[in-house]
């Protein structure tokens, strides 16, 4: 999605096997690449697709049509350089698929103890909302840790964000020799935080330092606790 602007006389990086936006030795980096972020979207969009009617909000097609008229908007502008519009219409999209979610995770408390739903469609739709409740806080951490990936953009090496990294705790012989010396996040590194705190109910090996870093974390932690517990409820209603 994005257009990487490329210094004259520079020579790339090799990209290494733990992440991070390719960066050049010498001049401007090169731009944090903005298609996993439009993939997650969408994967949400389709994950919410396989709902029950009676746990989404209106119609099948009201979400991925919200989705859509706010992306059309977003990947024009981010195209045309507009980048302060682009990402007021980013935050939209993230903020209608963070209502879906925890509107869906409210209805899915719901319908268990009434039984509207049977066995089947409680699972895949618990399913379906554990792995939306991870690209969902990935879009939020990759948002807004560090300005964004327009305020990453601007800088030449990741140095201070939200998110204590490991590559933030190198030595810097240690970061020269591995390649990493200006080494920045991109979307993969957020999904592996959000998947993990979905998972481990903890941040796993990048502490979180900010204050809305550490609420996010505690909602996406609440949201991946409530959905596991109503499986497990479930499954020994079911025995």
């Amino acid at each position: 999605m994005s257009r990487p602007r490329v210094a004259e006389k520079t020579k790339l990086h090799e990209g290494s096997a733990t992440g991070g936006s390719t960066r050049l030795e010498t001049g401007r980096r090169v731009g944090e690449p903005r298609w996993p972020a439009l993939i997650a979207v969408l994967a949400v969009g389709g994950l919410f697709l396989a709902l029950p009617l009676g746990l989404s909000i209106g119609p099948r097609w009201l979400f991925p049509s919200a989705i859509g008229l706010l992306l059309i908007p977003t990947l024009v502008l981010h195209r045309s350089g507009h980048h302060r519009l682009d990402r007021w219409f980013g935050f939209a999209v993230t903020s209608v698929v963070t209502c879906e979610l925890v509107a869906s995770v409210l209805r899915l408390v719901t319908a268990l103890p009434s039984r509207r739903e049977g066995p089947k469609a409680l699972l895949v739709s618990a399913v379906s909302i554990w792995m939306s409740n991870v690209l969902v806080f990935a879009l939020w951490y990759w948002r807004l840790d560090a300005g964004g990936p327009h305020g990453r953009d601007a800088q030449l090496g990741h140095v201070a964000g939200a998110f204590l990294f490991p590559q933030l705790t190198m030595l810097p012989d240690a970061k020269t020799g591995a390649g990493q010396e200006h080494w920045s996040p991109n979307f993969f590194d957020y999904l592996f935080l959000a998947f993990n705190t979905s998972a481990a109910f903890s941040p796993t090996d990048t502490p979180v330092l900010a204050r809305w870093g550490k609420l996010l974390m505690m909602l996406q932690s609440l949201i991946s606790l409530t959905v596991l517990a109503l499986l497990a409820g479930r499954a020994v209603n079911i025995l």
